[in-house]
């Protein structure tokens, strides 16, 4: 099979979870955060961008599954035009080389940030989709796509992922239980950018791996063309409640608003009965509380300091501003030089 993405906060995750099952697993990776690790981090690879993807590069893979993305809100706010040339033209491009080299399954990272402004009620499946930023609405709009190219020789199925937590080798600060983490344990306090109301449904990054490794060899029948909300019941959490349990794991460290918190638009609940009842075998075991103790226990292991807290290493949105700045990434997004490394992050 082959990961668009293998080289991110997931992939880094997934792709040795799939070799130790015994599959092949081919990359295709942009590289833009080569270098952003945490502990050792995966092995460089050929450079590639999913927008460009063709029919012989997916020639004898029998899966593909696209994790290659903007990875969240801010970032995707940067430019929402690179934002939807990557997210859904580079989604789209990639399952149409798919379909036309053969592949039979096609795996997709959406998100539960589709949801957006849901509100406390938790939403399965079926709901209405209320996405408020960019990135939410390009992941509302390749699912779209995606389905339209459904049809007997060509299944993709969308997994809805909820917001990710816990430490991968190409670690990432920029979502909610890894920043207030790393946060309380660099300064002391558990800063919250918003009142601290808003919903959000968590999920660990292993986790999130596991649902992709069981839907690659699930009967046909039971994912075509589905969505499937990823995650845990007991995942939906305030984040007054998580910044709570940080400051419980983080001794000395206290619960502090920013200048000038106030509501997040994006609040939600989610209901996953569809994944547990479609696959009641799927073990999705860790809790937030064990995440932020394996959190803590990965940063402290690694030395995380403050000022790896504040440079683009582990924040996306720095590190892209960086590497345009460099004049390293064009506007949409695109290597100004294909074949050379971006370097590692400062």
């Amino acid at each position: 099979m082959l990961v668009a993405g293998d080289r991110g906060y997931i992939g880094a995750v997934l792709v040795p979870m799939l070799r130790a099952a015994g599959h092949q697993v081919g990359g295709l990776d942009l590289g833009l955060y080569d270098g952003c690790d945490l502990g050792p981090g995966p092995a460089a690879g050929a450079f590639a961008d999913l927008r460009e993807a063709t029919p012989a590069q997916l020639a004898g893979y029998d899966a593909v599954i696209c994790l290659a993305a903007l990875s969240n809100d801010p970032l995707g706010q940067l430019n929402p035009a690179a934002t939807f040339s990557v997210n859904l033209d580079g989604t789209l491009a990639l399952a149409r080389a798919a379909k036309a080299a053969g592949v039979e399954r096609f795996l997709f990272a959406s998100s539960c940030s589709l949801y957006g402004a849901a509100g406390s009620a938790g939403v399965a499946e079926d709901a209405e989709l209320y996405p408020v930023t960019p990135y939410g609405e390009t992941k509302v709009q390749a699912e779209r796509g995606l389905s339209e190219l459904a049809d007997d020789s060509f299944s993709p199925v969308y997994l809805r992922n909820a917001t990710a937590f816990g430490a991968s080798p190409r670690h990432r600060l920029d979502i909610v239980v890894n920043n207030l983490t790393a946060v309380a344990l660099t300064t002391g306090q558990v800063r919250l950018e918003s009142d601290g109301t808003p919903w959000r449904p968590l999920v660990h990054v292993a986790d999130i791996a596991a649902a992709f490794a069981e839907m690659l060899t699930a009967p046909r029948e039971l994912i075509h063309d589905q969505p499937f909300n990823v995650g845990r019941q007991a995942g939906n959490v305030q984040v007054r409640d998580i910044a709570e349990m940080v400051a419980e794991a983080v001794p000395g460290s206290r619960v502090t608003l920013a200048d000038g918190a106030g509501p997040d638009l994006r609040n939600y609940r989610v209901d996953f009965a569809k994944l547990t009842d479609t696959f009641p075998a799927l073990e999705l075991r860790w809790t937030p509380p064990e995440g932020v103790a394996e959190l803590l226990t990965a940063y402290q292991t690694h030395g995380m300091s403050y000022q790896d807290f504040m440079s683009s290493r582990y924040v996306r949105l720095r590190r892209i501003t960086e590497l345009q700045q460099a004049g390293l990434l064009d506007p949409m997004l695109r290597r100004t030089s294909p074949a050379e490394p971006v370097g590692r992050p400062a």
